[in-house]
């Protein structure tokens, strides 16, 4: 039997009555998948990736007149950018080890890291989905406050239930969102968070057929055109509003980390 002490308090061994390798509980990662990836071929780290937003034209076309020229105008072009960085962490470990191990080494530390890549870019993710400047608090049960500078106002004194859904799905339309897969868009949530919203669905549609599906699977599926999913990587935001009786939920659309964040709503 080989062991390997780290910082002289965790022991790397093989007992005889177990074989098996096991691996800490990991958090399931959300925010990652929602990222539109960029092309960035040949940018290094501290190097500035941009990308070109294209307005509306200036001018809204018209109905023409005979032997008139067609009237011309223009449209606004902007543009987004980020600076390239590096994340990493490392393991050190000896040929030794490897060599006296019963256990693979090699493979146990390439779990580990892996697992910590994974909640570090969902983390550095979830940081761009939050710096969201349009907020949502809802203030009682139908009613709400709305601010578009990045600050949440007003006391959360209720939690998130379909008619705040309602009104947040008018708002992104109205504000021409697009959808994030052409149809819906998406909410990202703890579980706690859309809780009020899943026992008010549920019942809804317990007795039928995609309602009993849902229930089964553990599902929150689809409501209002919006695609909810939940998270439990990042931990509860409970001081996002005052009263906070709502952890912060997201709802995006296409390109949502991409447009200055106006496109992405924290509620």
């Amino acid at each position: 039997m080989s062991a390997w002490s780290d910082s002289g308090s965790n022991y790397l061994h093989n007992p005889t009555l177990s074989e098996e390798m096991r691996v800490s509980l990991q958090k399931v990662c959300r925010f990652r998948q929602f990222c539109d990836v960029e092309a960035a071929v040949g940018k290094n780290r501290g190097e500035k990736f941009t990308w070109n937003v294209y307005g509306d034209t200036q001018t809204q076309g018209g109905e023409l007149q005979e032997s008139a020229p067609i009237p011309e105008t223009s449209f606004p072009i902007s543009q987004g950018s980020v600076t390239m960085t590096e994340r990493g962490i490392s393991v050190p470990y000896s040929g030794k080890l490897e060599a006296l191990s019963e256990h693979d080494i090699r493979r146990i530390i390439f779990k580990v890291l892996k697992n910590d890549a994974n909640r570090s870019l969902d983390t550095a993710a979830h940081a761009q989905f939050d710096s969201a400047i349009l907020r949502y608090v809802g203030t009682g049960a139908t009613s709400y406050n709305w601010d578009d500078d990045g600050t949440a106002t007003g006391n959360n004194n209720s939690g998130l239930v379909k008619a705040h859904i309602k009104t947040i799905s008018d708002l992104m339309s109205e504000r021409g969102i697009p959808t994030y897969d052409g149809e819906n868009y998406i909410s990202i949530g703890r579980a706690s968070t859309f809780r009020p919203f899943r026992d008010e669905i549920e019942s809804s549609l317990m007795y039928t057929q995609d309602g009993y599906n849902r229930v089964v699977n553990g599902e929150i599926g689809r409501f209002e055109g919006f695609r909810f999913v939940t998270q439990s990587n990042i931990a509860a935001e409970a001081n996002w509003a005052t009263n906070g009786l709502s952890d912060a939920a997201y709802f995006f659309g296409e390109q949502a980390a991409c447009n200055d964040s106006s496109w992405l709503i924290a509620a």
